[in-house]
């Protein structure tokens, strides 16, 4: 009213009914007028320098803690009022871990992980397993890609993170893993690990014990797997399972991404062209010798295979890998047994030809041991009698 409309101060008295004292005051005042008292304290004031003592000693004591601490020499307020001073008080003596933005390279980093859903996989025959899904994504694109496995052993890893790179199509410069036993335990990579880099020449980051968040990009991937995958899908069994996987990685990396501002696929794309991964030999399966048994199966993950009957006796190589169990005779070569791998347990699985040699021979043994035996005519015996 004074500094807009130039109105005297006794105009402006007389139109809001204040008095002309207060109305000086007011324009003299350079702040608008408000209502304040001096502050009473907080009833946690006396014990401040006792709980900063405290998280001197100990930064990372509970808040609960102090508080009965703080109980026992005569503090009788609340919790409210406590704990926000010591969640004010913590910062001035716990350092927090910082963390600079990461700028990747194309094709220069795949961060890779386990991650296992919160459900068992049907697997047939009426059972489910506990299942666990390789993981990997490209540090610049974002593209992701995951294979479903059941044991956290060396072999089904390395097979489930090389259809991880066939799917992503990229020889990326490093591989970045955290401390799992079978990859890299107490931090030293294993051996499989190491022929399988060696055999795909690309390098490796193990990172330090307890340092997830140096690959919190996966980790995050993970977290949009337990909030956008699973819930409400259901799995006839463990094909259908990845076959869904499949199809959501492919969905998931056509999105645009908010942090890269862009499409994963398309980004992708570049990275094969300025890495390809080519033809892709990596020998992950199992492989061992043994000498067919007079019970031609071979046990493998909970399950009994059948064998040719025909090579009892012989020494066979037994192939596991995550399709399919094959047998192969050393000296000849010949194929003894090829089946379809089953992860369901318990489980004895004959081909029909070996069922069909197993008959054969049992009836051969019984022809072997049948004589035929001289009837002659009772009147033979009649004459001898006479």
């Amino acid at each position: 009213m004074k500094r807009v409309e130039g109105l005297s101060a006794r105009e402006i008295s007389r139109r809001t009914g204040l008095a002309r004292d207060t109305v000086g005051r007011l324009l003299a005042s350079g702040t608008p007028p408000r209502y304040s008292r001096a502050p009473s304290g907080s009833i946690v004031d006396p014990f401040k320098d006792w709980i900063c003592e405290q998280l001197q000693a100990d930064p990372k004591v509970p808040s609960q803690r102090l508080r009965e601490l703080a109980g026992e020499i005569g503090y009788e307020g609340g919790k409210t009022v406590f704990d926000a001073y010591v969640r004010e008080a913590r910062p001035r003596f716990l350092v927090r871990r910082t963390f600079q933005r990461t700028i990747y390279r194309p094709a220069e980093l795949i961060q890779c992980d386990l991650w296992e859903p919160s459900r068992h996989v049907p697997v047939g025959y009426g059972q489910a397993r506990r299942g666990w899904v390789v993981t990997c994504q490209s540090c610049w694109s974002r593209a992701f890609a995951g294979t479903l496995i059941f044991s956290k052993e060396a072999p089904d890893i390395l097979a489930g993170l090389a259809r991880n790179l066939k799917r992503l199509g990229v020889r990326a410069e490093k591989l970045v893993w955290d401390r799992e036993s079978a990859i890299a335990g107490r931090g030293k990579p294993s051996e499989p690990f190491l022929s399988f880099c060696g055999q795909l020449q690309v390098g490796w980051i193990v990172l330090d014990a307890g340092d997830a968040q140096a690959k919190g990009q996966l980790e995050r991937q993970h977290r949009f797997l337990e909030t956008n995958f699973e819930p409400r899908r259901s799995f006839a069994n463990h094909l259908d399972f990845q076959d869904q996987l499949d199809r959501w990685s492919e969905k998931a990396n056509s999105r645009n991404h908010r942090t890269i501002r862009g499409v994963p696929a398309e980004r992708l794309a570049k990275e094969r062209e300025l890495r390809p991964l080519g033809e892709v030999t990596v020998e992950t399966d199992r492989r061992w010798v043994l000498r067919v048994p007079q019970q031609p199966l071979v046990r493998v993950d909970r399950n009994d295979y059948s064998i040719d009957p025909a090579f009892a006796g012989r020494r066979v190589e037994v192939r596991v890998s995550q399709w399919e169990i094959t047998a192969t005779v050393l000296d000849t070569g010949e194929l003894a047994a090829r089946h379809n791998r089953i992860f369901a347990g318990s489980q004895t699985i004959v081909d029909p030809a070996h069922q069909s040699e197993l008959d054969a021979q049992r009836q051969r043994r019984r022809q072997r041991h049948h004589v035929d035996v001289e009837q002659r005519p009772l009147s033979v015996y009649d004459a001898l009698i006479a």
